[in-house]
């Protein structure tokens, strides 16, 4: 054994920094956009898809791999942060209420 393989390591830490950084995120977009923002998410898995299969470093390919498909994932969060918002579990922006009953919605 030349040395310890830590490419592993690097990955699963990679991942969970990258869910944890999503949770927040998909709570503040649909605090402030609703699920109106959802087509962004699709837009980065998209582009982390394309820059996956471009890298050669298979490491930082898994790496965005994972952050693609954690973009999609938030696509279905955004949903679920919705109906957890009507549920009461999470404040609703009241600026972005005040503006829907503005126009009919």
């Amino acid at each position: 054994m030349d040395g310890i393989n830590i490419d592993g390591l690097l990955i699963g830490i990679s991942t969970f920094l990258i869910i944890g950084l999503f949770h927040p995120v998909v709570i503040k977009a649909e605090y402030y956009w609703g699920t109106r923002c959802w087509w962004i998410f699709l837009l980065l898995g998209i582009a982390g898809i394309i820059f996956s299969l471009m890298v050669e470093s298979i490491t930082l390919s898994a790496i965005i791999g994972v952050f693609s498909f954690s973009s999609f994932w938030s696509i279905k969060e955004i949903f679920e942060q919705e109906k957890r918002v009507q549920k009461g579990w999470f404040p609703e922006n009241p600026a972005r209420k005040k503006t829907s009953a503005k126009d009919g919605k």
